[in-house]
């Protein structure tokens, strides 16, 4: 089992316990660790918050991080692809795997805030969106693994475009999608490496994990596609054994990731617990 830290969050209000958090994460032998990737939070689904308009540029604070840690491994969950001109963020990642040795993760989504996609690009209608998603996804792999590229697309071109250096990860940094409609399943049985399957998606698509590996076997990925199970919030203080139920029961459903977010509280010192009495039993 590898396992990831979660509920981070973006706002400019958390920095210093972003910092500390994967900082310590890297030494304590975590995985990897997560953060949302949205520019406004406003009222979102489910969000409200304080300062919910006050964010870290999530890109840009995992290529901080990369310089204070050794060996974790960051990414999202999840970016929209649609957001952002998909070439531009093609080269950044590139830039980021190289930087941190290989070690980014891009969680792929097709964006839901219509208030931040208003704010800073251009929303479409959900059809549209997961469009630009498949669309921007074949750009960017392209430019990540061919040494000119030249595209047109319905949403996206590029003319003698040239992407290097290229990666360190081969042949680009692994895919993490983390969605449940029927689409975006579709296309996460032909790029993901890895789906988050946990109680959030259960909830909305209780038979998630199954129609992955039905729509994988379709498109001939059988068997390629490792799952993610654990909570992408702060669930209340923190519960050891809770935890272990929860592990044990991604096991027996066939996942290899969890993901576990720690109470701002007792930030440290619940890490340190679960890493020293709880990881190597599972590692």
């Amino acid at each position: 089992m590898k396992f990831f830290l979660s509920g981070l969050g973006n706002r400019s209000d958390s920095l210093e316990a972003i910092k500390e958090a994967v900082v310590e994460a890297d030494g304590l032998g975590f995985d990897g660790a997560l953060m949302p990737d949205h520019y406004m939070w406003g009222e979102m689904r489910g969000h409200r918050m304080p300062n919910a308009y006050s964010t870290l540029e999530t890109w840009v604070t995992l290529t901080y991080l990369a310089a204070k840690t050794e060996r974790i491994r960051l990414g999202t969950l999840v970016t929209p692809i649609p957001f952002r001109p998909p070439g531009v963020l093609a080269k950044m990642l590139s830039t980021l795997d190289i930087l941190s040795n290989g070690r980014v993760m891009l969680g792929v989504g097709a964006g839901w805030s219509q208030d931040e996609f208003d704010g800073y690009s251009v929303w479409d209608g959900p059809k549209v969106r997961v469009d630009k998603t498949e669309e921007g996804l074949k750009l960017m792999i392209r430019l990540w693994t061919e040494d000119e590229v030249n595209f047109e697309g319905k949403f996206y071109e590029a003319k003698g475009a040239v992407l290097d250096p290229k990666p360190v990860q081969k042949p680009y940094p692994e895919l993490l999608f983390g969605s449940y409609g029927s689409r975006m399943i579709r296309l996460a049985a032909k790029y993901a490496n890895i789906c988050y399957v946990g109680s959030m998606i259960k909830m909305m698509n209780p038979d998630i994990k199954s129609r992955i590996e039905a729509a994988a076997e379709k498109a001939g990925r059988t068997n390629e596609i490792a799952y993610m199970e654990g909570e992408m919030g702060v669930m209340g203080p923190y519960d050891p054994d809770g935890h272990v139920e929860k592990i044990e029961a991604a096991i027996a459903g066939g996942c290899s990731y969890y993901m576990v977010p720690f109470p701002n509280a007792s930030l440290v010192e619940s890490m340190t617990q679960f890493a020293e009495e709880i990881m190597p039993s599972y590692q």
